[in-house]
């Protein structure tokens, strides 16, 4: 019988350090080939962390726009395959019916948010609009950036692991998954807050990547009205998120963060801040 694969595996490798060369061994985070189906077609294969699965399958239908919530999935089984693993999924009616005007293919390496696009019209489809007005004390969500790091069981071991987490500021908690993929880890996060009932409206996304095109649509389909990473924007990633109405806050480090779009959600509790 077929099991899942481990999310981490320890390898062999030969160190060579102040010029010597010695023999060792390091924790490596695993990926796999996933493939996701629903009513047994296969829509998407992409390489993941074998983690969080059931998060991930139902994230991507999420953010992909295939279902509006996770009770459009009917079933939702996790098989382990000899080339990899199936996330089968059953829709309901209406929502297999639409997905039969849009079925497309997406098979990329790690990391690929754009792969399986065959048209430009696809690639910068209109972004979703986002309304929430949550604001957060910029001192919150420091400090929530810092919780982050700490709840990164799987990067603590291999160092080789993107994050994605959502910050609730009503219960002051952070959510987090994992995964090699930085699109990967957000669809997990948006699986898991989405099956725990949590409304992204009401708070704010994190990531450890870099921010590009996709994960602002990505986020604006979760409806979080704020993100904030660790590295950097690309330009066309600052333009889509004032198009969405979304707060991007960006090279968030220990001594504070640059903020590049709507930075009217952000409390500050120092009246002189200073403006360029």
């Amino acid at each position: 019988m077929i099991g899942l694969p481990k999310p981490v595996i320890r390898a062999s490798c030969m160190a060579w350090r102040g010029g010597v060369l010695t023999a060792s061994s390091r924790v490596l985070p695993e990926e796999t080939p996933v493939v996701l189906t629903y009513d047994r077609v296969s829509f998407a294969v992409m390489m993941a962390t074998p983690s969080d699965l059931r998060d991930f399958a139902i994230g991507f239908s999420l953010s992909e726009g295939i279902i509006h919530h996770p009770s459009d999935i009917t079933e939702l089984d996790i098989v382990p395959l000899e080339m990899g693993i199936e996330c089968r999924m059953t829709l309901t009616a209406s929502k297999r019916d639409a997905l039969q005007t849009r079925r497309r293919k997406i098979i990329g390496p790690v990391g690929c948010g754009l792969c399986g696009i065959d048209t430009l019209e696809q690639a910068v489809r209109p972004v979703q609009k986002i309304n929430a007005e949550v604001c957060i004390p910029a001192a919150k969500l420091s400090e929530a950036v810092t919780r982050m790091a700490r709840l990164q069981t799987i990067n603590h071991q291999t160092r080789g692991v993107h994050a994605a987490a959502f910050y609730d500021p009503l219960r002051d908690e952070v959510l987090l998954r994992e995964d090699a993929g930085r699109h990967n880890a957000l669809d997990k996060l948006i699986g898991a807050a989405s099956d725990f009932g949590l409304y992204g409206g009401l708070g704010a996304v994190l990531l450890t990547s870099r921010v590009s095109i996709e994960l602002i649509q990505k986020t604006a389909m979760f409806g979080a009205p704020i993100l904030v990473a660790i590295s950097v924007p690309t330009a066309r990633a600052v333009r889509e998120a004032e198009a969405a109405g979304l707060t991007l806050i960006a090279i968030a480090r220990d001594d504070g963060f640059e903020i590049f779009s709507n930075p009217e959600r952000i409390i500050f509790e120092e009246a002189h801040a200073h403006v360029a």
